[in-house]
């Protein structure tokens, strides 16, 4: 039976922690261990996370820094990367271990639902899930698990500010074929019901866009994480903020001949 660990990154989570690592309570035993991970939490993470796990780090805040903080104490052969707002089903280890089996080289990620049952939560957790099938690419919330020989060979998620999921999905995409677990998690609904399920889709796409299009992952965290408009960014002066790597700039200009021609650029 593989071990598992189960890797948590926090950042004043308090609200919602005790009841998510309570639930986990049963999965800590020989064959399974939880990794809490502290971004600078100012909350009652730190000591919630405590008593409920069986290991407790902290570090500078960036979900992706705390998760290879996590992933460098971890002693599973399995890797499992969970948000504090989401929960993982009574049988998804269980299952995950039979898919798995024997191999060693894998990676993958659970389908999801949400906390609420509303048919517009129904419908964005189905597209989710056809655009994973169709990308081989999952964010986060469904939950991504690893070998932690692969997660060693790549290097742990890419040290960006935001997308670390997606970059990391594209990384392992080109290796091999990922698999999906048919239990769902349950994840938290109260982001989208706060912020508006129409805003957050806009803002989450626009996200995804913009970061395809080569924008700085540091600039998307400012939007995303304070609160920004969707067309404005208080980090506008920052230097590099467009990368377009694959795209190659050919300038066509006439050779100037004295007396006959004028060129200007």
């Amino acid at each position: 039976m593989k071990f598992i660990s189960i890797i948590i990154p926090v950042l004043n989570e308090g609200e919602c922690l005790r009841e998510r690592l309570s639930a986990l309570q049963e999965l800590r035993d020989e064959h399974c261990e939880i990794i809490v991970v502290d971004g600078g939490s100012s909350d009652d993470s730190a000591q919630i996370a405590l008593s409920l796990s069986d290991m407790f780090i902290s570090v500078d805040r960036g979900r992706a820094n705390q998760m290879n903080a996590g992933a460098k104490k971890a002693k599973g052969e399995m890797l499992l990367f969970l948000h504090s707002d989401t929960q993982l089903p009574k049988t998804a280890l269980e299952e995950l271990r039979v898919r798995i089996g024997r191999n060693k080289i894998y990676w993958g990620w659970f389908d999801l639902r949400f906390t609420n049952p509303s048919l517009i939560f129904l419908i964005i957790s189905k597209l989710m899930f056809l655009r994973s099938k169709l990308t081989n690419i999952c964010t986060g919330d469904q939950t991504l698990f690893i070998s932690s020989q692969v997660f060693d060979d790549i290097g742990g998620f890419p040290k960006i500010s935001l997308m670390e999921d997606i970059a990391l999905s594209k990384i392992l995409k080109a290796r091999l074929a990922p698999t999906r677990i048919n239990s769902e998690v349950i994840s938290s609904s109260r982001r989208w019901e706060n912020k508006g399920i129409l805003l957050t889709i806009s803002l989450m796409w626009w996200l995804r866009f913009k970061y395809w299009i080569g924008v700085d992952p540091s600039i998307l965290a400012d939007l995303y994480y304070q609160d920004s408009s969707l067309l404005e960014s208080k980090t506008v002066g920052r230097k590099r903020a467009f990368r377009f790597p694959q795209i190659n700039i050919l300038l066509f200009a006439r050779t100037p001949e004295l007396g006959k021609v004028k060129t200007r650029l």
